[in-house]
């Protein structure tokens, strides 16, 4: 790893750069910046209660993964923007303003205060500088790919690109640990805090460093040899937009970039390092710190499978691997989360089983399950008895009961009558909830269905093993994706056109697909309804890179 960009790319005007040099300050840019992106996604339920606590619990935690998936909404934005500078103006200077605005935004956002502080304004400044994260992560894949690629030797452009595919998980692996050791230091009630002692805040100050530290090694790159070449032929591109988007050989290779990987790319590998563990906690109630021990697990696993199977990718091709990796997880999900009830939670599972629940309500009695805006409430006789199993986690089944008729939840043999408490607000609104909840509970509890996961009955063994399969899964479409766009897209408009769709995947169908699949399952009962969105969207990509992705390994990154 020790060649340099003068070697790769002879006759240019770019200082020479050691090619370890190129990765590494590649990989730990894109690292902090996803470190700082993942912090978010990581503490989304204490994010709920900061600045959302005008909402009911469910609705606010909808809310929470709602605005993680608003960052990633605006994305593309960031896709176009920066994809414009870097194949105007160069690469490294995109990917210096897009860490600049990322490292500024997050750590801001520890600076914000409290819902209980200044009301309504909390989650609008949230939100604002939520975009500015999207925006910022939107030019910023991009740029490291295509550097790190466009240094890179044909043979081995896999395996170099692979480093900056395993710098998701580096920053995921950061966030996590940052987030373990902050809370085992400070307890638990003092990192909840929504005040401005919390200790939640802390994850979001520490990315001051680790984006300076981004910044003082990116600034010593010089410009890649390729868009060096063009510049200097005056041959880069001064209409990146028209002959990415209006030129129809360049559009159709966006179009298979999007369906025959990004689709699947951005639904299952949210899936497997975030969906897990909102569905770990929140359905099968494992604790906090369990639950983050086991996707750290999973990331520090992935690590080096990205390079591996990237490095593959360069022996057998980049096609190959890609579709092996998102076919097994499309076959394994279903499966995979039912094996990981039976190992986290197996008391919920025999009791679901032994004593199944029902909730037997007039159809037009039922709303949604939440509201993003917090002015409506759950007052109706079915949106209560609903919104009380799934705050227990509980999976149900749905039956219609006469029109006008209040909704009944049946445990086993045991019928628990709901309430319709249209009309009241406020202390009166939550007393009648609570006695509702309170004698659901009660059932629930009798049925044996437990109030936490119990870590004396916990697999362990198991959960490591599923969330192994679907690692794999992950890293064999994502480690060689990095090579494969690169070389897919001419150098003109590379960086806009490779940039759009992998963040209008990531970001649209993979950054809404927690609180997708969320309320899928709040909405059905059905803790394993949500697993048919990622499902879906991979299924699309199996048969669309089946047929439409050409080989790309070994193309020539010059035209």
């Amino acid at each position: 790893m020790t060649q340099t960009a003068s070697q790769v790319a002879p006759g240019t005007k770019t200082a020479a750069t050691p090619m370890r040099t190129v990765v590494a300050a590649s990989a730990a840019g894109t690292a902090f910046e996803w470190y700082d992106f993942f912090i978010f996604g990581s503490l989304q339920a204490i994010i709920a209660k900061t600045f959302f606590a005008a909402l009911d619990p469910i609705a606010g935690q909808i809310a929470a993964l709602a605005l993680f998936g608003v960052g990633f909404a605006f994305r593309p934005l960031g896709a176009l923007i920066f994809g414009r500078v870097g194949d105007m103006l160069g690469r490294k200077a995109a990917f210096l303003i897009c860490v600049s605005m990322m490292g500024a935004a997050t750590f801001a956002i520890g600076l914000l205060p409290s819902y209980q502080q200044i009301g309504p304004a909390a989650p609008v400044l949230l939100i604002l500088l939520r975009i500015l994260q999207g925006t910022a992560l939107g030019g910023q894949y991009g740029g490291a790919a295509i550097y790190v690629a466009e240094h890179a030797p044909a043979g081995r452009r896999g395996f170099m690109t692979g480093w900056v595919q395993t710098s998701a998980s580096f920053g995921l692996v950061a966030a996590l640990t940052v987030i373990f050791l902050t809370r085992r230091a400070v307890g638990e009630a003092a990192f909840s805090s929504p005040g401005w002692t919390g200790g939640w805040r802390i994850p979001f100050f520490v990315s001051v460093g680790l984006v300076a530290i981004s910044l003082w090694m990116r600034s010593r790159l010089s410009e890649s040899p390729s868009f060096q070449r063009m510049k200097d032929a005056g041959e880069s591109s001064r209409a990146p937009f028209t002959e990415a988007f209006g030129q129809w050989p360049n559009m159709k290779l966006v179009l298979i970039a999007f369906f025959a990987l990004m689709s699947a790319q951005g639904a299952f590998w949210y899936t497997v390092f975030f969906y897990s563990g909102v569905f770990m906690q929140t359905f099968l109630k494992v604790d906090p710190d369990f639950t983050n021990l086991m996707i750290l697990f999973a990331a520090v696993l992935s690590a080096p499978l990205y390079v591996f199977f990237a490095g593959l990718s360069d022996k057998v091709g980049r096609k190959p691997v890609m579709w092996l990796g998102m076919t097994l997880g499309t076959i394994a999900l279903f499966p995979g989360f039912m094996l990981l009830s039976s190992a986290a939670n197996p008391a919920l599972v025999r009791a679901s089983h032994a004593t199944p629940v029902v909730v037997v309500a007039d159809p037009a009695d039922c709303g949604s399950q939440f509201d993003l805006t917090g002015k409506a409430k759950v007052v109706t006789s079915c949106d209560i008895a609903k919104a009380a199993l799934a705050n227990a986690g509980v999976r149900y089944a749905s039956a219609t009961a006469p029109a006008g008729q209040v909704a009944v939840v049946k445990v086993g043999s045991v019928s628990i009558a709901s309430v319709n408490a249209r009309g009241l607000v406020g202390p009166a609104l939550k007393a009648v909830t609570d006695k509702v909840t309170h004698a659901i509970g009660a059932a629930l509890t009798k049925a044996g269905y437990p109030a936490k996961s119990d870590p004396a009955q916990r697999n362990v063994g198991l959960i490591m093993a599923v969330l192994a399969v679907f690692t794999v899964a992950a890293t064999a479409l994502y480690g060689p994706m990095a090579a494969a766009l690169t070389e897919l897209f001419p150098a003109r408009v590379r960086y806009t056109a490779l940039s759009f769709p992998y963040h209008l995947g990531t970001g649209w169908i993979g950054g809404f697909q927690p609180v997708a699949s969320f309320s899928i399952v709040v909405a059905t009962g059905d803790i394993y309804a949500g697993l048919w969105y990622p499902v879906i969207f991979t299924g699309i990509s199996v048969v669309a890179c089946l047929l439409f992705m050409p080989e790309t390994r070994g193309r020539s990154l010059e035209h």
